[in-house]
């Protein structure tokens, strides 16, 4: 799906790739200056503090480029909190290329019996 947010648009996108050092999730490029990397975590994940630390600076020498993003899911409070703390311990705390994503599970609009008790007037 990530992938398809960038179709019809100027940008060569490319997954999993591979120079050298293990596959980034993704390589976004206009042009051979212009890269961005963008690595997704969940914030289950064990390893999760190492890989921000060193994995992404590992991806970027291999790729030639300084610009990178790193994406993390979180699926509840608990994942989050810890998630903030790794952040913080890092000093990564409210960077633009660090970005959250709340993946949490979530009641779907279908599912809503009666909208206007919610507040909603149609």
């Amino acid at each position: 799906m990530y992938r398809l947010t960038w179709f019809a648009t100027n940008y060569d996108v490319n997954r999993e790739v591979n120079n050298g050092r293990g596959p980034v999730d993704f390589k976004i490029s206009k042009g051979s200056r212009d890269k961005t990397l963008v690595e997704f975590k969940l914030a289950s994940n064990s390893k999760l503090k190492q890989n921000l630390k060193h994995q992404v600076g590992v991806y970027q020498a291999a790729n030639n480029t300084s610009k990178s993003i790193k994406a993390i899911l979180h699926f509840s409070q608990t994942e989050y909190l810890r998630v903030q703390n790794v952040l913080r311990d890092l000093g990564l705390s409210g960077r633009r290329d660090v970005v959250l994503i709340d993946a949490s599970p979530k009641a779907s609009a279908s599912t809503v019996s009666d909208f206007n008790q919610k507040g909603f007037d149609f």
